[in-house]
């Protein structure tokens, strides 16, 4: 399975729900407005495109889309290629979609906002099996992160006060992973292979890290989607986590970040933080009450499209990273 290591059991169940204490430091609000909206409307263009699954004309098409974005908002756009072997042996032409903020002054510190693009082929988790093998919208399951991230690049160019440079990268070959009618193994590295790439790429050229720390956003925009504490982000960046659960909490969405540890999730993060040494965190929906699937109803179904997707969730986590960056 791609993500969580605790599904639709007794012990997923525990995992999401199992007590975590925090220290809520105070901090003041923000007085910058994220626009779910306009969020809303950058999910809804590229599933305009249709599933964005590798190799086909919608994916290439929404990559440059991207692209032109990021550099709309006066980010410097690199498209990172490369031929990835899937778990089947197919070639996957990659891209990564790497956006560099120009900075006039010296940044107090360069950080990353990451998420992932592709579609997932196959609709394995779909409840009529007939489904199966068709393609995934993806609206959630990988726009919606793009969507607050291209939100939150268009208003750091509108707003000079961050101390901080912010960098986005899109990921992608991250949902190209073994489906679940596949028994030849566990595929655990058939995930995140654009993440996988840039990973070993970057600790070539960056022995010494020039990223204080990373932030992947997964399924941040279902409806009733609440964000625990992901394990493998506790383990490795915990200060990170508190972070960013105290600016959810400052800006009144500490109940759809409850302080509460879920299970531990194989996705773009683990390379950012093995490979890398780059400290990052998953903010990552749990649904630990969902009988098909932790990561909720749609996911990896045919369902995942923009009917399901809520404004509201895009605006909590999106209001929560504004309160993150411009805090910094």
């Amino acid at each position: 399975m791609k993500k969580y290591l605790f599904l639709i059991s007794l012990v997923g169940l525990i995992a999401c729900n199992s007590t975590k204490q925090q220290t809520t430091e105070e901090q003041p609000v923000v007085n910058i407005l994220f626009d779910a909206d306009s969020a809303y409307a950058f999910c809804a263009a590229q599933c305009q495109f249709g599933p964005r699954v590798m190799n086909s004309e919608a994916h290439e098409q929404c990559g440059q889309w991207i692209k032109q974005q990021f550099e709309q908002y006066g980010y410097q756009v690199e498209m990172q290629k490369a031929d990835l072997k899937g778990y089947d042996g197919t070639i996957l032409k990659s891209t990564n979609i790497i956006a560099r903020q120009p900075i006039a002054k010296q940044p107090t510190a360069r950080i990353f906002l990451c998420a992932h693009w592709d579609s997932r082929p196959w609709a394995d988790n779909d409840p009529d099996s007939a489904n199966w093998r068709k393609p995934v919208m993806a609206a959630n399951d990988g726009a919606s992160g793009v969507a607050v991230m291209l939100e939150l690049a268009r208003l750091i160019q509108q707003h000079d006060s961050l101390n901080i440079a912010v960098d986005f990268i899109c990921f992608d070959a991250e949902d190209w992973g073994i489906p679940q009618w596949d028994m030849t193994g566990d595929g655990t590295d058939s995930w995140a292979l654009g993440a996988q790439y840039w990973a070993k790429e970057y600790n070539q050229q960056h022995p010494t890290p020039d990223y204080q720390y990373a932030v992947l956003l997964d399924m941040v925009g279902g409806q009733g989607a609440k964000f625990y504490q992901e394990s493998f982000s506790l383990q490795k960046a915990k200060e990170i986590v508190d972070k960013v659960w105290q600016a959810a909490s400052a800006v009144g969405y500490g109940s759809i970040f409850p302080a509460n540890e879920g299970g531990g999730v194989t996705d773009d993060h683990l390379p950012v933080n093995d490979t890398a040494n780059i400290p990052c965190i998953d903010i990552i929906n749990c649904y630990p009450d969902c009988p098909q699937s932790s990561f909720g109803p749609t996911w990896h179904t045919i369902y995942d499209d923009m009917q399901h997707i809520d404004k509201n969730t895009l605006q909590a986590v999106g209001q929560t990273l504004v309160q993150l960056l411009f805090s910094e």
